[in-house]
């Protein structure tokens, strides 16, 4: 991914914490091929171990830990491992969304909670705790990945679409609370995302694309260049923001 001189992330710390929805390796490699160095947290080998070697074949430096994003002990960890090697953070990508599908009526008390835990949850831990260090600092950038479904609803999708919600209007709130102190926190909404590499004319014989105007998936280079440019010294006008990459769906009446 070419990276122009204005987006560049030189001397940056990003803190990524990921899921296993393939484009959290996509982000660190291009985080890193941006010169920043890469701190990945994510619950299954698969997502750490493949963001090490994206930031690998970038000719970057990373960090790993297994651990869920959602769990104060997990993040904590984390610090203890990245602030006496780097000694700051930065940027906080937060790429944890789990989704969940069934209908209200089949939702049991628990099964609601743990969504909540895992969505809201996790954007809550991580903005808290190293949105301090960026206070303590006194700048830095945040961006929460999100699903489009947090302004659009979906059938047999309430718990998600509740928590995906959430996790924007924290976003739009800690955006103003945090404006003056030179903290920038925005949003990445993705639409359906695919890592498998289909032909557009196969592609569009899914139904599900039919339904995209630009007639395919996203893909993990979709999203990298954006959040590249969030993270950047050169979005310093931009706070508060949802920006949806979904291939026109928020526009789809």
């Amino acid at each position: 991914m070419p990276v122009i001189p204005e987006y560049r992330l030189d001397g940056k710390v990003a803190f990524l914490a990921g899921e296993g929805d393939g484009i959290t390796p996509a982000l660190a490699g291009a985080l890193a091929e941006a010169g920043a160095k890469v701190f990945i947290l994510g619950p299954h080998q698969p997502v750490v171990e493949g963001g090490m070697l994206e930031v690998a074949r970038a000719g970057g430096q990373a960090l790993g830990l297994f651990g869920d994003p959602a769990d104060p002990a997990s993040v904590e960890r984390s610090l203890e491992a990245l602030l006496p090697l780097w000694g700051r953070v930065d940027i906080l990508i937060n790429n944890s969304r789990t989704p969940f599908a069934r209908p209200f009526e089949e939702v049991s008390p628990g099964e609601w909670d743990e969504v909540i835990r895992r969505n809201v949850g996790a954007a809550y831990l991580l903005c808290s705790r190293i949105g301090r260090e960026m206070l303590r600092q006194g700048g830095g950038k945040i961006v929460n990945i999100i699903s489009g479904l947090a302004e659009r609803g979906l059938w047999n999708s309430a718990a998600f679409c509740a928590s995906q919600g959430a996790v924007l209007q924290l976003t739009r709130a800690l955006a103003l609370e945090w404006a003056r102190r030179n903290v920038q926190v925005n949003a990445v909404g993705v639409g359906w995302l695919t890592t498998e590499d289909i032909p557009d004319t196969e592609a569009q014989k899914d139904l599900l694309v039919r339904y995209i105007p630009l007639k395919r998936k996203g893909r993990p280079e979709d999203v990298a260049p954006l959040v590249v440019y969030l993270a950047s010294d050169a979005c310093e006008f931009t706070t508060g923001q949802p920006i949806y990459l979904d291939g026109g769906l928020m526009s789809h009446p």
